[in-house]
């Protein structure tokens, strides 16, 4: 059906609308990807990130800024636990030549420094090598879920363990391994 003229100085109408044209626009090859808006959703819009914002992000995806992370917070964790552990200890500033003797507040404070730094390196140690494990791991995968830190806490139990035997060194795997699994399975 072909649309009713027009009168002079009327401008023509429309032509009728064809389902086929409708449907490319929707479906087809000329459909136009949308932008989604944040805003449009009900949510909060967000302008658009900065070149110092998107240098920021990828510097802290990295991992040797992984790495650095766990290795300071493995050390501030571990003096804290060293701290209390040596803080709850009953043998703390014990002199076994004079098992009666009291201990003075300095040397249990001494005994507190030492234990915390001794634990403070362990972990930060662990936390380097756990963290540089994982991106590692997650680089050459190229996925990021569960298994990456399962593979890495074998690897690195495995790492610290062998130092005592092959045994030890599976024993650590599998034990990291399931530490792993276990806090990552909290976490996500």
């Amino acid at each position: 059906a072909a649309p009713p003229p027009s009168g002079p100085g009327e401008p023509a109408p429309p032509p009728p609308l064809q389902y086929s044209l409708l449907l490319q626009h929707l479906v087809g090859d000329k459909r136009q990807p949308r932008v989604l808006d944040p805003a449009v959703l009900g949510g909060i819009p967000s302008p658009p990130k900065s070149e110092e914002q998107k240098m920021v992000e990828r510097v802290m995806e990295s991992c040797p800024f992984k790495a650095a992370l766990a290795c300071v917070g493995g050390f501030v964790l571990g003096g804290a636990f060293g701290i209390f552990t040596a803080g709850i200890d009953t043998n703390v500033g014990f002199d076994p030549k004079d098992p009666y003797r009291t201990p003075t507040a300095k040397e249990v404070l001494k005994d507190m420094g030492q234990r915390g730094i001794s634990y403070s390196k362990n972990f930060a140690i662990v936390g380097a090598m756990f963290s540089c494990t994982e991106c590692v791991v997650e680089s050459y995968r190229g996925k990021s879920d569960w298994k990456n830190s399962v593979i890495s806490g074998c690897i690195t139990g495995g790492a610290i363990g062998f130092r005592a035997g092959l045994k030890a060194g599976v024993i650590g795997c599998g034990g990291f391994a399931a530490f792993s699994a276990a806090v990552d399975y909290y976490l996500r």
